[in-house]
């Protein structure tokens, strides 16, 4: 005697994404913990010395939290208006901020004290930073300019006025003190080298600047505006090198992670999506209860920062760096007793329990050929709404055993009704479409001719799946002309390249290769 067979429910079961080790690396945070703040988070930096602290931009201040404590350090509150693009220098004992004020200010962190005010700006400096210098700062303002300051004189160096709109993004070159990116709500990004205080190359962006990102090599830059990321090649004049179409609102922040393998972007679609910085591909996504602002990512990935619009900042840190600190104590063994545990006790027989499978209702109707009631089972509202391959997966057993007529006849109102919905809802289904449109049949065949003697509701149900029918029979018409359509240009495509395969075959061979490349661009 076999064992009954359980209904084949995988076969229609959503396929997942895989699990990659990224995926993997990306799911090791720990879960994110909320801070309240004042109004939108609109810059987040993390310092890159010990304890990498990481500043928060928000309203009229700027604030030092500890990663590992989630609590606030230090607040810098000299502001009469709003604050912008607070930003550590690279050995963490500097920090310069923006603002409405249209002034940089220059704090020291170990002092708590203003160093410098940098004045010379007519708008609000949205975006400052520190050069590869680290005795230079750049900045980035409303009034359309670009500027250079010097750090020790309190000067200006130098400024560009190239942009027609507001200047909201910036970026300086991790390799060189001398060459600025900024990019505008004018679509244009300008690279500039401030030792020929000169423009080298402009690039349009097609969307207004929200952030712009070098990667570590200095060679290749990032610019995120609307819902675009792109990338482009510096050392070839600004030539596009790819296009990042991964948000669906607009991109509002990027940063570079994991010792420059890999690439951050916040968006207004409250997603953080993770990128190869070789490939360009997406690997993972994080997601946030709002809109994300800013983002900040500290040394080797330990601690992950979102800023949002409303005020909320969410910390993730590291599962693993949390149970690296806690060591387990070693247990003291006394010598009196040391002997006692040597001739531990082996096991010699291990009995095995055997667990009784438990059969799900509708298997058990089906074990006992009651067709009507196994139905019934996976037409349950909690069935139908969480896991509708059962029912699809039951259905099909039913046409296998050529009992779906006999499921289907003699039911009442309500049962009908039930089994209609669900064709309605999920025979445009892709998983779903064959074996419903096989079960619509068999439906319309046993009560065509009884559609008078139904109730109203059922009848009405009967007209929604009629009009489902009729919309998925259009969508197959269309998609089949435009199968015949893309079959016609791409054997055009085929006729009119063979001409030129026997023209490059009659040529010389010492002519051949040129001319080859030439007629294939031609073609193409």
């Amino acid at each position: 005697m076999t064992s009954f067979k359980k209904i084949n429910t995988k076969v229609f079961a959503r396929t997942g994404s895989e699990l990659s080790e990224d995926n993997i690396y990306w799911k090791k945070y720990a879960p994110p913990v909320l801070i309240k703040e004042f109004g939108p988070i609109d810059y987040i930096d993390f310092s890159q010395v010990e304890p990498h602290y990481f500043a928060t931009t928000c309203s009229v201040r700027v604030q030092l939290y500890n990663p590992i404590t989630k609590l606030a350090t230090k607040t810098y509150s000299k502001f009469k208006e709003a604050a912008y693009g607070g930003c550590f220098r690279r050995d963490g004992k500097l920090l310069c901020v923006g603002g409405e004020e249209a002034v940089i200010k220059l704090f020291n962190i170990s002092s708590n004290s203003m160093l410098r005010i940098f004045s010379g700006h007519k708008a609000a400096v949205h975006r400052v930073f520190f050069t590869a210098d680290d005795i230079h700062i750049a900045s980035f303002s409303d009034d359309k300019t670009v500027a250079l300051w010097d750090i020790s004189s309190e000067k200006q160096l130098t400024s560009f006025n190239e942009h027609t709109d507001y200047v909201r993004a910036g970026a300086v070159s991790p390799v060189s003190p001398h060459v600025l990116l900024s990019g505008g709500y004018d679509k244009i990004v300008n690279m500039y080298d401030t030792r020929t205080n000169k423009k080298v190359f402009s690039v349009n962006h097609n969307a207004p600047i929200e952030s712009l990102l070098f990667l570590p090599t200095g060679g290749i830059f990032l610019s995120a505006g609307g819902t675009d990321i792109k990338v482009w090649d510096a050392l070839a004049g600004g030539k596009l090198l790819a296009k990042i179409t991964q948000h669906h609102k607009t991109v509002t922040c990027l940063k570079i992670a994991s010792n420059g393998h890999r690439i951050l972007s916040g968006s207004l679609d409250r997603h953080v999506k993770v990128y190869d910085a070789g490939t360009y591909r997406t690997l993972h996504a994080l997601e946030y209860p709002n809109a994300v602002l800013s983002i900040g990512i500290s040394v080797n990935d330990e601690t992950v920062v979102a800023g949002m619009v409303d005020g909320m900042i969410s910390v993730r840190r590291r599962e693993e760096d949390v149970k690296a600190v806690v060591k387990p104590k070693q247990k003291k063994v006394s010598y009196r007793h040391a002997g006692e545990n040597l001739h531990v006790r082996s096991i010699d027989v291990v009995v095995h329990q055997d667990v009784k499978e438990i059969m799900s209702k509708h298997d058990v109707c089906l074990r006992k050929f009651q067709y009507s009631k196994a139905l019934d089972c996976v037409m349950v509202n909690y069935v139908v709404n969480k896991t509708p391959h059962v029912t699809v997966a039951l259905t099909q057993e039913l046409i296998r055993r050529e009992g779906l007529r006999r499921a289907l006849t003699g039911r009442d109102g309500k049962s009908l009704v039930n089994i209609i919905k669900f064709l309605n809802k999920y025979i445009g289904s892709i998983r779903f479409g064959r074996v419903l449109s096989h079960v619509a049949n068999v439906l319309l065949d046993i009560y065509e001719d009884r559609l008078d003697e139904l109730s109203e509701e059922t009848r009405k149900m009967f007209a929604i799946l009629s009009q489902k029918l009729q919309e998925e029979e259009q969508l197959i018409l269309a998609l089949t002309q435009l199968q015949g359509s893309m079959q016609m240009i791409l054997s055009g495509a085929e006729t009119s390249s063979l001409p030129a395969i026997k023209e490059i075959q009659s040529l010389e061979p010492s002519n051949a290769a040129q001319t080859e490349h030439d007629i294939i661009l031609n073609i193409a």
